[in-house]
């Protein structure tokens, strides 16, 4: 009997409330991972689970959503971006988890941003999806956007940049 929707609901509320700065729970070959540092990255297992029932959660729904730049590499081995200076100054809003990325609330409502976009630090910018639970994503910083870097719909790993904002 595996985690259900409810449970992972009700342990992230608990998190959230409570002083633990990580929580990593294993059930029935299952995982959860909480974290109040967006820097965290989990163990090893979490990223690279090869069940899809295994569920990965690096960070608590609260978090900012934003991060330095990441490494040159994202995970799939592929170049962040060939220019790096072409983002200098600018801030990556980076996964919170891994999931699905969803640039609007609902299939044909508009997206939450687009390029040329201005931002405060609490403007909804995305959600990742995961196992039914919705993560928002927030700008973390004032600003305009300048670059969607994912697709809607697609897979995201944790700390993957998803936009690139452009601070006043």
């Amino acid at each position: 009997m595996g985690l259900k929707t409810s449970d992972i609901e009700a342990l992230i509320r608990i998190f959230d409330e409570s002083d633990w700065e990580e929580m990593h729970l294993e059930i029935g070959g299952e995982e959860v991972f909480l974290s109040k540092d967006p820097a965290a990255r989990g163990p090893a297992a979490v990223a690279t689970a090869a069940s899809p029932q295994a569920a990965a959660m690096p960070a608590a729904p609260a978090a900012a959503g934003h991060a330095p730049a990441p490494p040159a590499h994202e995970e799939g081995g592929a170049p962040a971006h060939a220019g790096a200076s072409a983002h200098e100054g600018w801030v990556a809003v980076t996964a919170t988890n891994l999931g699905t990325f969803y640039k609007a609330p609902e299939p044909g409502a508009p997206p939450y941003v687009s390029v040329g976009d201005r931002v405060a630090p609490e403007t909804e910018v995305c959600l990742i999806e995961v196992m039914k639970l919705f993560t928002t994503i927030r700008a973390g910083v004032a600003g305009t956007v300048r670059e969607v870097c994912v697709e809607d719909a697609q897979m995201v790993e944790y700390g993957q940049t998803l936009m690139w904002i452009e601070p006043d």
